[in-house]
C-alpha cells in the first residue's frame, strides 16, 4: 500500500469513527427515561408512542416499577420524568409535579356480583378484614376475597388515604404488584373485590357506585366521584430539554385528546 492509500483509508477511519460517535451523541442527546407508577405507564407508553411517530430522532423509554420508585428514580436523575398516581409526601416536594389528567380509584367486582354500590365505610371494613361475607352488604353468603396493591404503589397510597384513613390494610389481602394483575385476578373470581385505575376498568369488571356516584369522565372531572386523584410527572428542575419537549406534547391539546381518548380526563 503506498503512502497516499495510508492517508487516504486513515482520513476515512477517522472521518467514519467521528461520525459514529456524533451519530450515537445526538441518539443519547434525544433519549428520555420515564419511570413510575403502573397506573400512569400505558397512557405513558401510548403518548411516547405517538410522540416518537410525530419526532422520530426522538427516544422514549417508559418504566414501571411504582409511584415511590419512580420519584426516587427522578430525584437520583435516573430518569429525567417520574410519574405517580399519588400526590407527592412532604419530604418529596424539592421536585416540581405537574398534572397531567385526572383519574378515579375504580372499585371493582366480578361482573355477576349483584352489588352494584358501596360505602367508604363498607370498603374500610372490607379491607380491614372486619366485613368478611358478602351477606353484610346484601349479596350471597359467601366469603369476601378482597385484593390491594403492594406497599409503595400510588394506587395503594391514594385508597389509604381517601378510603381507609386511619385504619390498616389488613394482611389477609392479596397484595398484586400492578392494576392489571388486580383486574384480572377480580374479573375470574366472583366473590373478589379490589381497586384499580378507572382507565383501565374493562368488561372483565363491574365498578361499582361510590356513595351513589358512579365512577365515570363526568363524575371525575367535576369531582363528584369522591375517589378522584391526579396523574403527575415529576421532574427535577430545571427540565432537560428532552422532558420539556415531551411534556409540553403531552400537555397540549393533542396530548390532552390522546389521553381522554384512552380513558382519562384532560385538564384543559
Amino acid at each position: 500500500m503506498g503512502r497516499c492509500q495510508a492517508i487516504f483509508l486513515l482520513i476515512f477511519l477517522f472521518c467514519f469513527i467521528a461520525l459514529g460517535c456524533t451519530s450515537k451523541s445526538s441518539s443519547r442527546s434525544h433519549s428520555l427515561t420515564i419511570a413510575g407508577s403502573t397506573s400512569v405507564q400505558p397512557f405513558a407508553e401510548k403518548l411516547a408512542e405517538i410522540y416518537i411517530e410525530l419526532n422520530p430522532r426522538e427516544v422514549v423509554n417508559v418504566q414501571g416499577g411504582g409511584s415511590t420508585a419512580g420519584i426516587k428514580a427522578c430525584r437520583e436523575k435516573a430518569a429525567q420524568i417520574g410519574t405517580s398516581s399519588r400526590d407527592l409526601h412532604p419530604e418529596e416536594k424539592d421536585l416540581k409535579k405537574i398534572i397531567i389528567a385526572w383519574d378515579g380509584i375504580a372499585i371493582i367486582v366480578h361482573p355477576q356480583n349483584p352489588i352494584k354500590e358501596i360505602t367508604p365505610k363498607q370498603l374500610q371494613g372490607i379491607f380491614s378484614g372486619k366485613i368478611r361475607f358478602w351477606s353484610e352488604l346484601g349479596g350471597a353468603k359467601k366469603p369476601i376475597f378482597f385484593v390491594t396493591r403492594e406497599e409503595g404503589s400510588g394506587t395503594r397510597d391514594a385508597f389509604e388515604s381517601l378510603v381507609m384513613k386511619k385504619m390498616e390494610i389488613s394482611n389477609e389481602a392479596l397484595v398484586e404488584d400492578s392494576n392489571g394483575a388486580v383486574r384480572e385476578i377480580v374479573g375470574h373470581n366472583p366473590f373478589s373485590i379490589g381497586y384499580i385505575s378507572f382507565g383501565i376498568v374493562n368488561h372483565q369488571v363491574k365498578a361499582l357506585s361510590v356513595n351513589s356516584t358512579p365512577p365515570s369522565l363526568t363524575t371525575i372531572k367535576k369531582r363528584e366521584y369522591q375517589l378522584t386523584r391526579p396523574f403527575l410527572f415529576v421532574i427535577n428542575e430545571p427540565a432537560t430539554p428532552q422532558a420539556d419537549r415531551f411534556i409540553q406534547f403531552v400537555l397540549s391539546k393533542e396530548g390532552q385528546h390522546i389521553l381522554e381518548k384512552e380513558g382519562l380526563v384532560g385538564i384543559l
